[in-house]
């Protein structure tokens, strides 16, 4: 079943934004008490992933491992794309566009310390965020 999408507002060019509560919120807005929800970022420069969120030097840290790993400017060669965003290209790649999560009892089944990050690459920007459920 579609859920309504929302959307979100990214303070920064990179920024880890937890969406844990609106992802909650729509589920249980859904009244499914048992299945999957597939959470969905349409965009080629954003991802979504679930990670800590309890520490925000968590979210640091990943954000700091990905520029290091894909920087703006390429260590050896030159990017291509015209845009200049070719390294928001890659890490919303590496990370996905989507994650599935467990519904059990109406309610998200995460980890303690686990939360719903969308990952900015690009920004600011304003993106949408899709949700489906799937009763199990």
């Amino acid at each position: 079943m579609k859920l309504p999408p929302f959307e979100v507002r990214t303070p920064a060019a990179a920024a880890l934004v937890e969406i844990t509560g609106e992802v909650r919120a729509a589920v249980r807005a859904s009244g499914m008490r048992a299945g999957i929800a597939v959470v969905f970022v349409p965009h080629t420069t954003a991802g979504v992933t679930i990670q800590e969120n309890a520490d925000p030097d968590v979210k640091h840290d990943l954000l700091l491992a990905l520029e290091n790993a894909v920087p703006h400017a390429a260590a050896r060669g030159r990017y291509r794309h015209g845009e200049g965003n070719s390294d928001a290209h890659v890490k919303a790649s590496l990370v996905g566009s989507s994650v599935t999560l467990i519904v059990r009892d109406g309610d998200l089944a995460l980890g303690t310390w686990q939360g719903v990050q969308l990952c900015e690459f690009d920004g600011p920007r304003t993106r949408s965020v899709w949700l489906e459920v799937i009763p199990g």
